[in-house]
């Protein structure tokens, strides 16, 4: 059997709070903004649809930056 999970340590409340702050910020500053910009329904359904692609980057360049950090953190440490 599974042992329960202790969703009340430190590490899962910073991860959780760490996400919920990301997320919204992704919604204010980057899907808010592509969703005014256009008038019609599908223009902004699209345009939504497009900002994921912004989000991969930023994923991809943060997951970057920190394995690169990772990498050479005996080197220059």
């Amino acid at each position: 059997m599974l042992a329960a999970v202790d969703l009340t340590n430190p590490v899962t409340i910073s991860l959780v709070l760490t996400g919920v702050v990301a997320v919204t910020g992704y919604a204010m500053f980057i899907v808010a903004p592509a969703w005014g910009s256009y008038g019609r329904v599908w223009e902004r359904l699209a345009a939504s649809f497009l900002t994921l692609f912004i989000l991969a980057a930023m994923i991809g360049v943060g997951t970057a930056l920190g394995g690169a950090i990772v990498w050479f953190y005996d080197q220059y440490s």
